[in-house]
């Protein structure tokens, strides 16, 4: 409970008055990266604060100056501030719309251009997902997805989203493969309580749609075990589907 207490007081203390200046700055100016490294550099100095570790392998794999898709397992609200800091220059996220209704965070997280998942997951909703996503894309802004689409709750591989793969081939970005563990001790799914621990995060060769020959559902099926074939790679025996 102390390192959730700590994690708190710091995203509060730190958080509040960086909002008050940063997203005035952005509406006079429109540069976010002030707003963006400031909340990143918040996050990272939390996890030191409230005894969270991240050991890194593979940076060296992100392709530099290239807009990616990162595709990564899911085990633990604690992952995407773990991630998320770690990825060079910016990036957008999928995430449920109803975090985009929290205060302050959610405005922010706009202004990021972070993109609304509903989840009703139709069709058409899905298609808009993947429509602003290349907008994202298209900017050189990274986009970051949880391939599962939710939290495993006993850390074993789900099947995977096909959303991530339609916007994989439609616009030939590279996909970075992650396996992430080690958070899904710190923060159980359902539960606030946050424990001490290394979070394990690795970042995979990338896997790029160009080589797989065209955008049919066959050749995205085939980007999707190659996608999953490596993050489970990364993880651990017992967490492999």
């Amino acid at each position: 409970m102390i390192s959730s207490l700590l994690l708190l007081a710091t995203f509060v203390v730190l958080g509040v008055p960086v909002a008050a200046v940063c997203i005035p700055w952005f509406l006079i100016t429109r540069n976010l990266m002030p707003l963006y490294r400031s909340s990143m550099f918040i996050v990272r100095l939390a996890f030191r604060i409230a005894g969270i570790r991240i050991h890194i392998t593979g940076l060296e794999n992100i392709p530099a100056a290239t807009a990616c898709i990162f595709m990564s397992n899911h085990v633990s609200n604690l992952d995407p501030p773990v991630l998320l800091p770690l990825i060079p220059g910016r990036t957008s996220v999928f995430l449920k719309r109803s975090l985009m209704s929290i205060p302050i965070l959610g405005y922010a997280m706009r202004l990021a251009e972070f993109i609304p998942v509903d989840r009703d997951r139709t069709v058409e909703s899905a298609q808009e997902g993947v429509r602003l996503a290349r907008q994202v894309l298209m900017k050189g802004i990274h986009i970051t997805t949880f391939v599962e689409g939710t939290r495993s709750r006993d850390g074993r591989l789900l099947p995977f989203k096909k959303g991530p793969f339609y916007l994989a081939m439609e616009s030939g970005a590279p996909c970075i493969p992650i396996s992430i563990w080690g958070t899904e001790t710190m923060m159980s799914k359902g539960s606030l309580r946050i424990h001490r621990g290394t979070a394990h995060v690795v970042f995979h060769a990338p896997i790029y749609p160009a080589n797989v020959a065209s955008a049919n559902i066959a050749d995205r099926a085939v980007l999707m075990e190659a996608v999953r074939a490596a993050i489970s790679s990364g993880l651990p025996e017992e967490m492999r589907a």
